[in-house]
C-alpha cells in the first residue's frame, strides 16, 4: 500500500470563481500530487514504521531522524490539502447552531472570529496555512503554521483550513492575499467543518 492522491470531490472549475480551474488543477494535479510522491518515497526507507501520517505527525519524534523532515514537509503537505478540498463546497453551506453557539463563546460573534482568522491568515510570512482547531481542552482556537506543518504535530485536530502559499491563490488573486482570503468564506464547506468539529470535540 502507499499513499495516494484523492480526487477532488467536484469539478476543477466547480469553485469559480472564488478560485479558478487553472488554480485547482495546478494545485491538486501538481502541488499535491508531489507532495504525495515525495512522502511515499520517504516512508519506502523506513517501511517498519507504517504509513499512518495521522499518527506519525502526531508524534513527530518517533519518526526517524532521516525522513523527519520530508515526512514533516510532504506527509503534512498531504493531510492538509486532503483535507483542504473537502473544506471547500460549490454549493452553499450554513454553520451548525452547535459551532455557531461555540465560535460566539470563544471569539465574541462569527465577525469576531473572522476577523481573527483572518487576521492569522494574512499575516502568516511567507508560505504555511491559518486554522481553525479545537486544542487539547476541547476549546476553539485559531492559529497558523508555516510551510506544511499540520496543527497536529501540536496535539490540536483541524475543523477549518486557508492554505496561503501563493501556489494556491496567485494566477487570480496576485499578490493581493486579502481578497483570496475573503473569497474562501464564500465556499466553505460548513458541513465538513461540523463534522470534523464534532469528532473533535466526542
Amino acid at each position: 500500500m502507499a499513499i495516494t492522491l484523492p480526487d477532488l470531490p467536484y469539478a476543477y472549475d466547480a469553485l469559480e470563481p472564488q478560485i479558478d480551474a487553472e488554480t485547482m488543477t495546478l494545485h491538486h494535479d501538481k502541488h499535491h500530487a508531489t507532495y504525495v510522491a515525495n512522502a511515499n518515497a520517504a516512508l519506502e526507507k523506513h517501511p517498519e514504521i507504517g504509513e499512518d501520517l495521522e499518527a506519525l505527525l502526531s508524534d513527530v519524534d518517533s519518526i526517524p531522524a532521516d525522513i523527519r523532515q520530508a515526512l514533516i514537509n510532504n506527509g503534512g503537505g498531504h493531510l492538509n490539502h486532503a483535507l483542504f478540498w473537502e473544506l471547500l463546497s460549490p454549493e452553499k453551506t450554513e454553520i451548525s447552531s452547535e459551532l455557531a453557539a461555540d465560535i460566539d463563546a470563544t471569539f465574541g460573534s462569527f465577525d469576531d472570529f473572522k476577523e481573527k482568522f483572518t487576521t492569522a491568515a494574512t499575516t502568516r510570512f511567507g508560505s504555511g496555512w491559518a486554522w481553525l482547531v479545537v486544542n487539547k481542552d476541547g476549546k476553539l482556537e485559531v492559529t497558523s503554521t508555516p510551510n506544511q506543518d499540520t496543527p497536529l504535530m501540536d496535539g490540536l485536530k483541524p475543523i477549518l483550513g486557508l492554505d496561503v502559499w501563493e501556489h494556491a491563490y496567485y494566477l487570480n488573486y496576485r499578490n493581493v492575499r486579502p481578497n483570496y482570503i475573503k473569497a474562501f468564506f464564500d465556499i466553505i464547506n460548513w458541513n465538513k467543518v461540523d463534522e470534523l468539529y464534532k469528532a473533535a470535540k466526542a
